[in-house]
């Protein structure tokens, strides 16, 4: 499989995305993740967190489900199974366990381990599909998780916390290679609209079984809820899910490591935090990371190989 060839466009199997158009999309993508963070410490003082994920989820496929009423729905419960199983690990799995890792460790933290999906990737890609990658790119890999501890100021704890965002970045990981294996069989926006009212779901039953639901209703949270649903959901997850669809799973999944650097650069917007000289540091060391994950070999012409 060819990735770079002529104006270097990326190809997966016969499908082609330029490569202006993919830089466009992975950082608009990345830089909403990155917000999902300040925007959902300020939803969690008005509503738990399974809650507001599950309202968010459930409106946002909703939404999305109405508005694509007159497209092929998915035939056969084998087809309604896989969107439900991608749910269950991108909805559910990933930010479920981001929002309510926060009940021990900080947001950063919490974002530090949810984005190192990309090794995590990389890792099951080797071991699941027997796909190599060359030396360079597992130091690029590296580089760039050093960055998103340099972002955050090195500091980690032990916690339940870190067990349970931990999770969240295996989920993150499985439903990648769920998304790249399965998506050609879906339209994107449908599979975008029903996984995430499946994940919705379970986060709904979740708060009722381990939470007190409530949510306290004033501007901030109606505003917090519209940007969660619209922009970090339905945006979002359309955005991404068309990415993995047209590229190497790790390859784009590298880019992640760009979120929680936008995550500190919108807190520092929203919450006013300040931002230290080693968040630029990171930043250095993630775009290096990026850079050698997805540059060419002068001796190889793929980015990976499939044996």
């Amino acid at each position: 499989m060819t990735y770079w060839k002529n104006k270097v466009t990326l190809i997966t199997g016969t499908r082609t995305i330029k490569p202006l158009k993919y830089t466009i999309l992975i950082i608009l993508t990345t830089l909403i993740m990155g917000t999902s963070f300040p925007v959902g410490k300020i939803g969690m003082l008005y509503a738990p967190p399974f809650l507001l994920m599950g309202i968010r989820y459930v409106l946002a496929g909703g939404l999305m489900a109405l508005f694509l009423r007159k497209r092929p729905l998915p035939t056969g419960w084998q087809s309604w199974l896989k969107i439900i199983l991608i749910g269950l690990f991108q909805s559910a799995g990933v930010m479920g366990c981001a929002y309510y890792s926060m009940n021990w460790i900080t947001s950063g933290e919490s974002a530090i381990i949810t984005f190192t999906n990309p090794l995590l990737v990389i890792i099951l890609s080797a071991l699941l599909y027997r796909v190599t990658y060359r030396f360079s790119q597992w130091i690029g890999v590296m580089l760039g998780f050093i960055g998103i501890m340099l972002t955050f100021g090195w500091q980690m704890s032990f916690s339940p916390g870190t067990w349970i965002g931990f999770g969240g970045a295996i989920s993150f990981a499985v439903s990648t290679l769920l998304i790249k294996r399965w998506g050609d069989g879906y339209d994107t926006f449908v599979l975008t609209a029903y996984q995430m009212l499946a994940g919705g779901a379970v986060l709904l039953l979740l708060s009722l079984c381990t939470e007190q639901p409530h949510f306290i209703v004033n501007a901030t949270s109606v505003m917090v809820l519209l940007w969660l649903t619209l922009v970090c959901s339905i945006i979002q997850f359309s955005l991404w899910f068309y990415l993995l669809q047209h590229s190497d799973p790790a390859q784009t999944s590298s880019y992640l490591f760009l979120a929680p650097f936008f995550g500190v650069l919108s807190s520092w917007i929203l919450l006013g935090e300040h931002v230290q000289w080693f968040a630029l540091a990171g930043g250095l060391f993630i775009g290096v990371g990026i850079f050698l994950v997805n540059r060419r070999s002068s001796r190889m012409g793929n980015s990976v190989t499939y044996t």
